[in-house]
This record gives structure tokens, sequence and C-alpha cells, in this order.
């Protein structure tokens, strides 16, 4: 098969269309024609070598996949040659084909197009485990999701609407219209406003009761100046850097705070097809009806992959990125 390999290139890391090994299904897998894959931010740490994927997964770069399965394993009777499904794997999207567990995979609406399927296993299981599973959103808690067009925060805030929360979110000027769109009652310019001093003045002082981070050390103050009483962050990356130099940490005591740390990639199968199954019986309906949909920002052909990671790394993408593999 054909797949995007990462070549050293006069000192720089290029991604290139290559032949490759087609990976095999083991009894509990499926081989899908991948029609389409999502970009993340992990494929551009990985590419660079900062990311390392998982023991015994794809080298490859390629996390969220659609397409439609051509081979099963002896004990994967779930599916069958032919069924579109899309789905979240370690490794190994970019690719003319790739293999899945069977609980991991997810049969795509018949409303979705196989680019719109691809966008949403790992932003939407990621928002739903970090509202839903850690944060336990409830009806009418204040949310503050930074990043707010990101792929992951323009699932978090559909998510956080359809649960009945009042949502904040951080962004460029550029980005707040779609956030509006999406269900965000409050828009900050992070780059010209302090997020703390609008979150507690939207709140008459209450504070955000949950708070999505991605951006790490240089939020970290400010979050905690404008979360609530028992409030709950969830920080999910660390953009920005990963060491807080002055804490006071009796805010935290005062204030009842829980702050939990989680990633994707790195939890178990087990973990990660418990979430699957969850988050897909919560949103199979909601995709059908479009009460919750894939924000797709720009599809390019995977030929030109290098420059959908560059316009991914220019953060020019509100939503997600999505290559179309031919």
């Amino acid at each position: 098969m054909k797949a995007i390999i990462v070549k050293a290139v006069n000192n720089h890391k290029e991604l290139v269309i290559s032949e490759y090994n087609t990976p095999l299904p083991n009894s509990n897998e499926i081989l899908v024609k991948v029609h389409a894959a999502a970009l993340n931010r992990a494929d551009l740490l990985q590419r660079e070598g900062k990311y390392p994927p998982p023991k015994g997964a794809s080298p490859l770069l390629g996390l969220e996949i659609a397409g439609e399965v051509v081979e099963k394993g002896n004990e994967s009777e779930e599916w069958k040659p032919g069924d579109k499904v899309f789905g979240l794997i370690p490794g190994g999207g970019y690719a003319e084909y790739a293999v899945i567990h069977k609980y991991m995979a997810m049969k795509i609406p018949s409303n979705l197009s196989y680019e719109e399927a691809a966008a949403i296993p790992e932003v939407f299981l990621t928002a739903y485990q970090s509202l839903v599973w850690l944060a336990e959103i409830k009806e009418n808690n204040f949310v503050l999701i930074h990043a707010g067009g990101s792929g992951v925060g323009t699932a978090a805030i559909q998510i956080a609407k359809e649960k009945g929360g009042h949502i904040i979110v951080t962004s460029s000027k550029a980005k707040h219209k779609k956030c509006f769109d999406l269900g965000a009652e409050k828009a900050i310019d992070y780059k010209n406003e302090s997020f703390s001093k609008v979150v507690l003045e939207y709140t008459h002082g209450k504070g955000a009761d949950i708070i999505i981070d991605f951006i790490g050390a240089p939020y970290f103050n400010q979050n905690i100046e404008c979360i609530s009483e028992s409030g709950r962050m969830v920080l999910l990356a660390s953009l920005g850097g990963g060491k807080v130099e002055q804490f006071n940490l009796g805010t935290l005591l005062y204030k009842h705070v829980t702050i939990i740390g989680s990633t994707l990639r790195s939890r178990t199968l087990e973990y990660k097809i418990k979430l699957t199954k969850d988050f897909f019986n919560y949103a199979k309906e909601k995709f059908e009806s479009r009460n919750l949909k894939p924000v797709v920002d720009k599809i390019f052909d995977w030929k030109d992959a290098n420059e959908a990671h560059l316009y991914m790394e220019e953060n020019k993408n509100t939503g997600k990125i999505v290559l179309r593999i031919s």
C-alpha cells in the first residue's frame, strides 16, 4: 500500500508518500480502506520526534480515520466487508489501509461524509471524556473552554451546550463568530483581554465551574483566579509551557479546586473502548439530527500533507483539518 512517511530533507522533516507494508488485522481487528484521515497536534509533535507512538502502535502518523471495511479478524463478527466505519486508532491513519479494534470502530451515520466522520473521533471523545466523565458537567454550569476554535474546542462547545452549560471561550477574534454559532455565549479575545477578569464579570463573581485548558503554564494563575468554589479544571495539554514559576497553593485549598490532567492516547485500550461505546450511545442520534456536527475547516488531498501541517502550525483552522486519501 501507499502511506505517508516522515523523511528528513535538508534538516527538515517532510511528509512523503511512499510504499509501506499493508497492516494485517488480528482476530479482534478490522482492516479499513481509509478514505479520510484527520490531523491532530499530536501528529505535528510525532513528526518532529517529540511524541513517540505507544508501544506496539503503528509508527505512521494519523489517529483518526474513516473508510470501509475490507477484511476482518476471525473474532470480529460485528463487521462485514463494505461497512462504513470511523474511529480512533493509536497510529497509522495516514495510509491507504489501517487496522482498528472492532470495538473502537463506529458506524458512520448515513448523513455524514467520510471527511466529516474522520473529523469526529479524537476531538469529540476528548471533549466528552473531559466534560462528562472527568468534570461531571451539570446543567447551568459555567464552562470556560480555552482554544474554543480548535478541534476539541468546537466539539466541547457543542457537548457543553447539549448538557445545558453556559459556555465562555477564549480564541482569536477571527474565530469568535464560529464559536457563537456553535453555542458559546461569551467569547474572549485572548490576545487583548484578561480572560480571568472577563469570566468573573460575566459570572457576577462566581467564576467558571469547569475549565478546559490546553495552554498550561501561561494560563494557570488566571485559571485559578476565575475558577469557582469547588470548580474543576481539566488540563489536556501544555502548549504554552509546562512549568508554573510561582503560585500560591492556598488558593486551591480555600476554593476546593479539583485539577485533572488527562491525555487520551496513553489510556488503555479497555478505557478507550468503554469511552467510545458510551460516547457513541450518547451522540449517534445527535449526529444524525445535526444537534452535534463535525466542524471541518479545510480538506487537503493527502499529497499536500505538508501544506496541511503548516496550516495547522500557523493556527489558521477553526475546527478540523482533514486529509482525503486517494
